[in-house]
C-alpha cells in the first residue's frame, strides 16, 4: 500500500523468530466458535494462532467492524467510511501469516523467514476465496506482501511492499504509474504498477481480469519477476503475507470465506495448541500510569503451581469505560467492558515460581478504575 498502514496493537509486541526446519503449513479446518466483533484497529489471533486477523482502521475514524468466527476467515460487518478515491483509503481488514510491525503469528513465515534469493517457485503459496458485493462501495481486493532487509521488524518494513490486486470497485487504482502491461507471471496476466517511497518500493500486480479467489498463488515467482525488474533485492526477507481490502467507501459484506498460506509446500493442518500444564495459574492488575483520558496498566500472570503452564488467557470486566488501544505479550479482544486476553507465541510456557506481564494502554472517559478481578486459566 503507499501509505503507511499499521495495526496500532501491533508495534508493542516483540516480534519473535525462531529458526526452525522442516515443513510447515498454515491452513486450518473450519470447526464452531463464537463470532468475535474487531472495530478500530483490533486483532484477534485465529485458527490456532496461524493467522492474525486484523480490522487496522488507519486512515478514517468512522465506525467500521468486521467480524471472524475463529476460523481462518472475516467480513466486513459495517462500514461507514466515505474517503475520497483520490487519496488514502480508510482501512484495510485483512488477515495475515507472519510479523505485521511486530505483530506475528504462530509458525510459518514468522518462524522461518525467507531470504529472497531462496524464494523459489513454489516454496511459498497461497490460496484465497472473497466475497465481493458491488453497489456504490469504493474498495480493492489485495494482497499486500511486505518484504524487510532483516529477517525481523517491529516496525515499518524497509525492503518492499508486492501488492496484488484481484479485484476492485470504483474509481480506485494501486499506487504510482504502470510500468508494464498485459504481464503473464505464474498463470496469471497483469498490469504492473510501482511507486516509490521512503523506505523502498511498492509494486503492484493488477489483475487485468478481476476474480474472486486464487488457488496456490506463487508468491515467488512474483517475488522474482519484481527481482528482475530492480524494484526487489535478492538479500531481502519475505515475513508477512496479508490478504483483505483496502476501504474508500463502504464495503460492507465483503468477506474472506477462507484464506491459507503454505510454505514449502506442505499443507497439514496447524500445529495444536499446546496441552495445559497443571500449574496454578493466578494474576495480579496494577495501574502504571494514568493522565486525563488516558492510561497503561499491566497485568502481571504467575504459576504459584508446581508444574509448567502451556497457555493462558485472561478475562475481567472493567468498572470504567476503559478501552484499550494498544496490547502487547498477547493477543486481545474487547467487547463493551468484557476483555479477554490471551497469550502470545512465545510467552504461552510459564515456569513454576515464573511470572509473564502483559502491558497496554487505552482511553477513558469517565473513570480508569481497576477491575476488582481477573480470572486465570
Amino acid at each position: 500500500m503507499r501509505w503507511v498502514r499499521q495495526v496500532s496493537t501491533a508495534a508493542a509486541v516483540a516480534a519473535v523468530m525462531v529458526a526452525a526446519a522442516g515443513m510447515l503449513t498454515i491452513g486450518a479446518p473450519r470447526a464452531h466458535a463464537a463470532t468475535t466483533t474487531l472495530c478500530n484497529s483490533q486483532t484477534a489471533s485465529v485458527a490456532g494462532g496461524t493467522y492474525i486477523v486484523q480490522n487496522n482502521e488507519w486512515g478514517s475514524s468512522a465506525p467500521e467492524c468486521i467480524t471472524t468466527d475463529g476460523n481462518a476467515d472475516f467480513t466486513v460487518a459495517n462500514s461507514s467510511i466515505s474517503n475520497s478515491t483520490s487519496g488514502a483509503p480508510g482501512g484495510y481488514p485483512s488477515i495475515y501469516q507472519g510479523c505485521h510491525w511486530g505483530n506475528c503469528s504462530s509458525g510459518g513465515l514468522t518462524s522461518t523467514p525467507i531470504e529472497v534469493s531462496d524464494l523459489t517457485a513454489g516454496k511459498v503459496t497461497t490460496s484465497w476465496s472473497t466475497t465481493q458485493p458491488g453497489g456504490s462501495n469504493d474498495y480493492d481486493v489485495a494482497y499486500d506482501i511486505w518484504f524487510n532487509k532483516t529477517p525481523t521488524t517491529t516496525g515499518q518494513p524497509d525492503c518492499t511492499e508486492l501488492m496484488v490486486w484481484l479485484n476492485h470497485n470504483g474509481p480506485v487504482q494501486p499506487y504510482g504509474s504502470t510500468i508494464a502491461s498485459n504481464v503473464s507471471v505464474g498463470g496469471h496476466t497483469y498490469n504492473i504498477w510501482e511507486g516509490q517511497q521512503s523506505w523502498g518500493d511498492t509494486i503492484t500486480y493488477d489483475m487485468t481480469t478481476g476474480t474472486t479467489s486464487v488457488s496456490n498463488l506463487d508468491v515467488g515467482t512474483l517475488a522474482q519477476d519484481a527481482v528482475s525488474r530492480g524494484y526487489l533485492s535478492s538479500s531481502c526477507y519475505l515475513i508477512d503475507v496479508e490478504a483483505g481490502f483496502e476501504l474508500w467507501q463502504g464495503g460492507a459484506g465483503l468477506a474472506t470465506n477462507s484464506f491459507s498460506v503454505s510454505v514449502n509446500g506442505s499443507s497439514p493442518s496447524p500445529s495444536p495448541s499446546p496441552s495445559p500444564g497443571s500449574g496454578a495459574c493466578s494474576a495480579s492488575y496494577s495501574l502504571v500510569n494514568s493522565w486525563p483520558g488516558g492510561f497503561q496498566a499491566q497485568v502481571t500472570v504467575s504459576n504459584t503451581g508446581s508444574s509448567p503452564i502451556n497457555g493462558w488467557s485472561l478475562s475481567w470486566t472493567f468498572p470504567g469505560d476503559q478501552k484499550i488501544s494498544d496490547l502487547w505479550n498477547g493477543s486481545y479482544t474487547q467487547s463493551g467492558e468484557q476483555v479477554s486476553v490471551t497469550n502470545a507465541s512465545y510467552d504461552g510456557t510459564i515456569a513454576p515460581g515464573s511470572s509473564v506481564t502483559v502491558g497496554f494502554t487505552g482511553t477513558y472517559t469517565n473513570s480508569d478504575t481497576s477491575p476488582a478481578s481477573i480470572t486465570c486459566t
